[in-house]
């Protein structure tokens, strides 16, 4: 499915795309985007040729016929939303110490105004698997319903920043309030990510100047 989608996406969406070199070719790795819209997982899957996206995917996409189907042979896996989903989440723990590339949406759900409040569970997961995250920032692509409708092309920006580790100093168990300070400080790397051209996208996490980072380590 995805050497398909690779194939195909460029007849409907440009993407462009920055910073590659800041994925890394192996080991577990965590992609932490900002979730605008449907095409998210399919720009950020096109956007990288050397390595195999899983992703997350509300339980209740599964339920519809075709769009199940297709998700499973792509790959994705489900959650279920406004829970706590123990099996996704031991899942996606497990994906990664098998050093897969996960795709995740710290948010939640879709937000076109900007980044909102994050959830713990990024967190909790990639300091379990000692995964790499990159902050990957998807600009461009909200109004790509209207530009097909229009018969013109969707458009679509990817840009990876700097990977980094949470720095956990060797624990297994972290306090749920320092989970909290590193989705934090991950969500604002996520910010400064963003290109000014589109610092509307930054919302929530729009104070930049006053990131913080000693919770982080870059690799």
């Amino acid at each position: 499915m995805h050497p398909l989608l690779r194939a195909a996406v460029p007849a409907f969406c440009k993407v462009e795309v920055e910073g590659l070199a800041n994925v890394p070719r192996h080991g577990p790795t965590c992609l932490m985007i900002n979730h605008v819209s449907y095409l998210d997982p399919i720009v950020v899957t096109v956007s990288i040729p050397f390595r195999h996206t899983v992703s997350l995917s509300k339980a209740e996409n599964f339920r519809i016929p075709v769009a199940g189907w297709f998700l499973r042979q792509w790959g994705h896996f489900p959650i279920r939303r406004g829970e706590y989903d123990r099996n996704a989440l031991m899942q996606t723990i497990a994906l990664l110490k098998s050093e897969q590339l996960v795709l995740m949406a710290p948010e939640g759900t879709r937000h076109t105004g900007g980044l909102q409040q994050a959830k713990d569970g990024l967190a909790y997961i990639a300091a379990k698997a000692n995964a790499v995250i990159v902050p990957a920032a998807i600009c461009g692509v909200e109004d790509w319903r209207q530009r097909i409708k229009r018969l013109r092309r969707a458009y679509a920006k990817v840009v990876f920043g700097p990977p980094f580790r949470f720095r956990s100093d060797g624990r297994k168990r972290i306090p749920r309030a320092e989970l909290s300070q590193m989705i934090n400080q991950a969500m604002f790397q996520l910010a400064l990510t963003i290109p000014d051209d589109y610092a509307h996208l930054r919302g929530h996490y729009s104070d930049i100047e006053n990131a913080a980072s000693d919770r982080l380590e870059f690799a």
